[in-house]
C-alpha cells in the first residue's frame, strides 16, 4: 500500500538504469548509430556491475 516509501535497493537502481540505457540505444539506432553504440557500451558496463552483486 505504501510501497513508495520503500527505498530502492542498489540492484533495482542498476536494473532501471540498464533498461533505460537499452531503450535509449534502441531509439538512437534509428537516427545515430554511433551514439547508439556508445549507449550500448554504457548498458553493458552497468550489466557487468549488476552481475558483480
Amino acid at each position: 500500500m505504501f510501497g513508495f516509501f520503500k527505498k530502492k535497493s542498489k540492484k533495482e537502481i542498476l536494473e532501471n538504469k540498464y533498461r533505460k540505457l537499452l531503450e535509449e540505444a534502441h531509439r538512437l539506432s534509428k537516427t545515430n548509430r554511433k551514439a547508439a553504440d556508445l549507449k550500448q557500451e554504457e548498458a553493458e558496463a552497468v550489466l557487468k556491475e549488476l552481475e558483480k552483486e
